[in-house]
């Protein structure tokens, strides 16, 4: 399904709901694509449609800096094999200012949708538990933009490098070809 100006965020958050669970009582959406598509955006404004219904997740949390390793493994024992089991989850955020995971937990309760957000999120071993995949894409130019933006032109050479990191995991994992829902970053969503 590909998702321009026509994306209704509400009844997406409809059909959601209504689609049976594949993680314990929850359903799975991974919202991935390359860094400063827009996928926190989108992820925040599906979860704004779901209200109380959705938890959010973002990888940025679950990553130990700039590195996509282990951010999954950490994603799947700390929130996913609970919801799983229907138990909430927990998971410890990064702090990027410290550079080390903080020792109190982030809870995560059993809801019925979790949204996960960011780079790396729908890998090929999640699948059995995702009930969405959503790939949210702008052009290159756009996203470095957006991202030196957020971030400063001080971290303009690990936004290169976390580029290339970003684009081999995509080729490797054929993200983009397996996404249930393709949305254009670039094109406002109601």
């Amino acid at each position: 399904m590909d998702a321009g100006a026509a994306l209704s965020l509400g009844a997406l958050a409809a059909d959601l709901l209504a689609t049976p669970p594949r993680l314990g009582g929850t359903r799975l959406v991974c919202v991935d694509g390359p860094a400063g598509s827009g996928k926190t955006t989108f992820a925040g404004r599906l979860a704004a449609e779901l209200g109380t219904a959705a938890e959010v997740v973002h990888m940025d949390d679950l990553y130990a800096g700039w590195t996509l390793t282990g951010a999954v493994a950490r994603l799947e024992a700390g929130v996913l094999r609970p919801l799983a089991d229907g138990h909430p989850g927990a998971y410890h955020r990064y702090d990027w200012a410290a550079g080390c995971f903080d020792p109190r937990p982030v809870p995560v309760a059993a809801a019925p949708v979790l949204v996960v957000e960011g780079c790396g999120s729908s890998p090929r071993r999640l699948g059995p538990w995702t009930t969405l995949r959503v790939w949210v894409e702008a052009p290159d130019g756009l996203r470095l933009a957006r991202g030196l933006a957020r971030d400063g032109a001080a971290m303009a050479p690990h936004w290169h490098r976390w580029l290339r990191t970003e684009a081999a995991e995509f080729a490797a994992e054929g993200t983009r070809a397996r996404a249930d829902l393709l949305v254009d970053g670039t094109v406002p969503l109601r």
